[in-house]
């Protein structure tokens, strides 16, 4: 089942997340954030972006969502994406569903292009983005410092729909989960 996070999601999500952060490259956060600092990220997201976990049986299996992309209000219209997928749940399509969801509540919401930022080499991140539509926008040489080297990062990116001129404003996410056109995407 996927459905909007919830701060109770806080302790699986952050376990989802944390051999990423002591082991893996995914994210150059270097220091576990936290139950209460992941609580405190999901609440502050909701009101604007999707944030959507898959749940099987009572089990958060995987949690993605979307980010502010840049501070400025030109930059509206594009954010960030985000999926991590629990070891056990690998290779079985959940991250493509989950994504896809994602991707078209943001479209839903008027942002007109969703941004993948990858750490290389990345080959299975790479992948997934590719079969979603993404498509390679640049790299930035030796980017991050972690686990005693440096690592660049790909920037992907898929346009969600043409940008209007002029566009309207962003729905919030907070307001478009009330509306039956984004309630029909978990049905």
């Amino acid at each position: 089942m996927i459905r909007i996070a919830r701060p109770e999601d806080a302790a699986a999500i952050h376990a989802i997340y944390a051999p990423h952060v002591l082991e893996g490259m995914a994210t150059f956060e270097t220091e576990l954030p936290g139950e209460a600092a992941m609580r405190d990220r999901i609440a502050g997201r909701l009101p604007h972006y999707p944030w959507l976990v898959w749940e099987d049986d009572g089990r958060l299996l995987a949690y993605a969502y979307a980010s502010r992309f840049r501070e400025r209000a030109a930059y509206d219209w594009i954010a960030e994406t985000s999926i991590y997928v629990h070891p056990d749940a690998q290779r079985r399509g959940i991250a493509r569903r989950l994504y896809g969801i994602l991707l078209e509540s943001m479209r839903l919401q008027g942002i007109n292009q969703a941004v993948g930022v990858i750490t290389m080499p990345g080959e299975p991140s790479v992948a997934m983005h590719e079969a979603m539509g993404f498509e390679p926008a640049g790299i930035w040489r030796k980017a991050g410092y972690k686990l005693g080297r440096w690592w660049d990062v790909g920037v992907w990116q898929k346009e969600l729909q043409a940008p209007a001129l002029p566009p309207s404003p962003v729905v919030p996410f907070a307001e478009l989960r009330t509306q039956a056109a984004w309630r029909a995407l978990l049905d």
